[in-house]
């Protein structure tokens, strides 16, 4: 696709489930016009289009995008569809960014190293302790990697579906056998006594409002993390504020996982401080 200048446009776009809000499209097309490259990036959202996950991602690379981002809830329905060529992403199970090739479509996960820059940039090199992790699906796998990177001595996940649950606990387990996993589906045994509470659930987003963590379960805690970047002040994260817990926002991870992406999409660098500013409107 070709611009009426002639210049080449990069196709991007984001399949996913209540993505109207999505920043995505503004942080690529910002990124793009940073580093002298024209993006277009659409969301495709498969109830719209009347079709199912698979449909919209043939179509997407039918159609000549160079890549997609994927958001809930098929970060792990795609996995049967990409090569992964990072072991440790394979690992985890889960994709939230595909680049179309010439040998077929790669998956990447940059919400598992998008996270611990995130964690990185507001906790320094503290290690993460015993961390109370709510929601154990697409984002929920990236997010628990991250943390045994960061060097976590256990995790509880908290899960309804424990199956998916001890699934993931599983798969860190073959990681890492000395890591402690435990599973549950009550929130209180999970939080109690812990140092990080996180949500890696779409509770507390535009659309599914609350919180998955009631403020009198945080007292103790030392930080706490939100996945949910629309909105960024979710009350789960007020709550952990108010609470004297140091906060890590959706923002930083939202930040980090589509900074990451670019540099995969466009097999280039973009300055940190640059996309920051720009899209901060400094």
């Amino acid at each position: 696709m070709t611009t009426p200048t002639g210049a080449d446009v990069v196709r991007l776009g984001l399949i996913g489930d209540n993505i109207a809000a999505s920043q995505s499209p503004r942080l690529h097309e910002l990124a793009g016009r940073l580093t002298g490259i024209e993006v277009a990036y659409e969301l495709l959202i498969p109830h719209q289009r009347g079709q199912d996950f698979q449909q919209v991602f043939d179509a997407a690379r039918a159609e000549g995008l160079r890549g997609l981002n994927i958001t809930y809830p098929y970060k792990e329905r795609v996995v049967p569809l990409v090569e992964i060529p990072d072991p440790r992403v394979a690992a985890l199970g889960a994709c939230n960014t595909v680049l179309f090739t010439e040998k077929g479509p790669q998956g990447h996960n940059t919400d598992w190293s998008g996270f611990v820059a995130a964690y990185r940039r507001v906790m320094g090199d503290a290690a993460p302790g015993v961390v109370c992790m709510v929601g154990a699906g697409g984002v929920g796998k990236a997010v628990a990697f991250g943390l045994l990177a960061l060097g976590m001595t256990e995790l509880r996940l908290v899960e309804r579906d424990l199956p998916k649950a001890e699934a993931l606990a599983q798969a860190l387990r073959r990681a890492d056998p000395a890591l402690k996993v435990s599973t549950t589906a009550e929130v209180a045994a999970g939080a109690a006594g812990t140092s990080g509470l996180i949500n890696c659930t779409p509770v507390g987003m535009v659309g599914h409002e609350g919180t998955p963590v009631p403020a009198d379960l945080m007292a103790g805690a030392a930080w706490a993390f939100d996945a949910v970047y629309t909105p960024v002040d979710t009350r789960f994260l007020k709550d952990a504020e108010a609470a004297g817990l140091r906060i890590i926002s959706g923002y930083e991870l939202y930040f980090y996982q589509g900074l990451h992406a670019y540099e995969l999409f466009h097999g280039r660098p973009i300055s940190e401080t640059l996309l920051r500013d720009a899209l901060m409107g400094l």
